[in-house]
């Protein structure tokens, strides 16, 4: 099964942060194999995370929440909420086998929160040449959609945002992201 996590930092959480980023890194290499993308968010000056995306597979609902409240950065009180919701990936591929440059155009996190009708269940036309990772956010039992996220390459957050279907969602967030990982 398949789960989209999102960790949001809580204000002034950035001295923090940086002191746990080596237990982060290794709580998250406890995840190598699991993983179909990660990395943080950032704030609009591009360098300052504002939290931290994980993409990953796992047994089940419960698996997630661990994974998600276990986390270091989570325990120490880094994050002001969590997001975590089952997802597809329409891609069937994780981010370290993105065909696409891995150096040119910025990267973002689009978060579509669903309402009504399911909207955007199939990957893009024209667009897979700069999606990272993509796909539908469900209920813990695959069964209700809840919205769309997407991870993509693309020249600025409006053409991001453009991705999802405007008036089908209560709410779009674009976030400013990169690749994750410990550093080599």
């Amino acid at each position: 099964m398949e789960f989209f996590c999102h960790h949001r930092d809580r204000p002034g959480s950035l001295p923090l942060r940086h002191r746990l980023l080596e237990e982060h890194w290794s709580y998250m290499d406890l995840f190598e194999q699991e993983m179909i993308a990660r990395g943080p968010t950032l704030a609009a000056d591009g360098a300052t995370p504002t939290g931290s995306v994980h993409v990953l597979d796992l047994p089940d609902p419960a698996a997630a929440r661990a994974f998600a409240f276990d986390e270091p950065g989570y325990q120490a009180g880094v994050y002001r909420d969590v997001l975590l919701r089952r997802w597809r990936n329409l891609l069937g591929r994780t981010m370290w086998e993105f065909p696409g440059d891995r150096t040119g155009g910025d990267r973002y996190l689009v978060l579509g929160l669903g309402e009504g009708e399911a909207a955007d269940l199939a990957v893009p036309a024209g667009r897979g040449a700069d999606l990272i990772a993509y796909g539908p956010l469900l209920s813990d039992d695959a069964t209700a959609w809840l919205g769309t996220a997407a991870l993509l390459r693309a020249p600025d957050p409006a053409a991001a945002r453009a991705l999802l279907t405007e008036d089908r969602y209560a709410g779009i967030e674009v976030h400013a992201w990169q690749p994750g990982g410990r550093p080599s």
